[in-house]
């Protein structure tokens, strides 16, 4: 197994990784942003306010895009045990 090889797979791990968190993260990021706005129109600066309709909206993102996570999930899994003999040449 070469350098190359590792920092090849290590690559592409970090790559799934940064594609199957994006969705995710951009719903609380926009939760986030859109409940800031609401708080400075209306300036209630309570901290608490953000958590719970975050945590509701990346509940309901992981719902919506579980199936494909998973699909992305299982065929770099796939793909990573088909070229086990490759790696071990």
């Amino acid at each position: 197994m070469t350098q190359e090889l590792v920092m090849g797979i290590a690559t592409e791990a970090i790559r799934i990784t940064l594609i199957i968190s994006l969705p995710i993260l951009g719903i609380g990021l926009m939760v986030g942003i859109v409940i800031s706005v609401i708080q400075s129109a209306t300036q209630i600066q309570e901290m608490t306010l953000t958590f719970i309709p975050k945590i509701c909206a990346v509940f309901v993102g992981l719902l919506l895009f579980l199936p494909w996570i998973m699909n992305q999930l299982i065929s770099y899994t796939i793909t990573l045990y088909n070229n086990i003999p490759r790696y071990i040449q």
